[in-house]
């Protein structure tokens, strides 16, 4: 039987969609560009290392970190030349020679770097969550305003993922029906502590637990799946509910180790719910799209369809959805959704923002996505920690 894959057989391959790992858009006349790297923890570093898969478009040139232990590590990436170094980002900001930065600092440290990078006219890849809270959030878009030349990416990178865009224009296109559930989680079984090697670098190196830095479970790691809802279906959430605790490891940390977040978006008859936790990896990323003719099942990487029954009935296969005549199906009943597994979504948005600083235009994920949902993250989190129910508020409304 010969393999058909929903890619293939959908009619999904729309004009100026990425079919490939490997078909990418026309080069810009832009040159290398020069890249200066704030916050040299595990993520900046390994933003680093994507980098170095683009040495005809971007080059790393200097780094920052407030501690020397990291800039050490991050200089050992260094290929031929030596970075140069800042313990003080606004140092970096001052060299020339800096065209782009790209900001990994903790996340209550987002918003004043990013405004200095603004200040000093550089383009900015800014990890996720975009901002702490939700006034940094739409001061930061103010900001971003006045300086329309400077292009701003934030950092949920899945949604440049070909399979991710595959997914969105399912939905868009009906090919799922009327989907009323989402079904995400990102579990883990650690604790998330990295190595202190004096006590006084506790709060600094794990950031993460403490409450006065971090966003916690919600803003680490959720917050990439409640981004691409908002994305796909053009919406948010009304109305946020929540539950958790430090159920898990009992070490003094600040943020909870255990979470469940439901969220409901009633113009489009939906609801989320994201879910993580430190004390079980069986699940680890889980990403599931219900609807009445099928389900989308996610990886970070592949995806699968599964139809619905009654799909199966109606139509004998599902042609209505494949076009296909025959389809060798997975053994849990369902077809892939591309012919093979995608690139690390940080290359895709790498490449993405190459692009955009070539031609000038809006990143997919960019200001105005970004603080819609740094608000949804900071609402949820509002609802987990002070056990109520939060509502969005007309004032978080923002448009590009």
């Amino acid at each position: 039987m010969i393999r058909r894959t929903f890619l293939k057989n959908s009619g999904l391959v729309a004009g100026g969609l990425l079919l490939s790992n490997g078909q990418l858009l026309a080069k810009p006349a832009n040159g290398v560009i020069k890249i200066g790297i704030i916050g040299c923890g595990d993520r900046g570093k390994g933003i680093m290392r994507v980098i170095d898969q683009f040495p005809d478009k971007f080059k790393t040139v200097a780094i920052c970190d407030v501690l020397d232990m990291r800039l050490k590590e991050a200089q050992k990436f260094a290929k031929q030349t030596v970075y140069k170094q800042y313990t003080n980002h606004k140092q970096l900001l001052e060299n020339k020679d800096v065209d782009a930065v790209v900001i990994a600092v903790p996340l209550n440290m987002h918003y004043p770097v990013a405004v200095d990078s603004l200040k000093a006219n550089k383009h900015l890849y800014l990890e996720k969550t975009m901002t702490y809270n939700v006034r940094q959030a739409l001061d930061l878009l103010k900001l971003v305003k006045n300086h329309p030349k400077q292009v701003v990416q934030v950092g949920h990178q899945y949604r440049y993922s070909p399979l991710y865009y595959k997914v969105k224009e399912m939905i868009e296109k009906g090919y799922l029906g009327q989907i009323s559930q989402v079904d995400c989680r990102w579990d883990r079984n650690a604790n998330w502590r990295r190595p202190v090697p004096d006590p006084s670098l506790e709060r600094q190196i794990n950031w993460r637990m403490y409450k006065e830095y971090s966003g916690g479970l919600v803003a680490e790691l959720l917050s990439h799946q409640i981004d691409f809802i908002n994305w796909a279906f053009d919406t948010h959430p009304s109305e946020f509910m929540a539950t958790g605790g430090i159920d898990v490891f009992k070490d003094g940390r600040e943020t909870f180790d255990n979470v469940q977040v439901t969220l409901r978006y009633p113009d489009k008859n939906l609801i989320g719910n994201f879910g993580a936790t430190c004390g079980n990896s069986r699940d680890g990323y889980l990403f599931k799209i219900k609807g009445t003719k099928g389900t989308v099942s996610l990886l970070t990487d592949q995806g699968m369809f599964y139809p619905e029954q009654s799909l199966l009935k109606e139509k004998g296969v599902v042609d209505g959805v494949t076009g296909a005549t025959r389809i060798t199906w997975a053994k849990e009943g369902g077809t892939p959704i591309l012919p093979e597994p995608t690139r690390d979504g940080t290359w895709y948005a790498l490449n993405d923002f190459y692009e955009k600083i070539g031609t000038g235009e809006l990143p997919d994920s960019n200001i105005y996505t970004g603080a819609k949902t740094a608000i949804c993250v900071h609402l949820a989190n509002q609802a987990l920690y002070n056990n109520e129910i939060v509502h969005w508020k007309d004032d978080y409304n923002v448009k590009a």
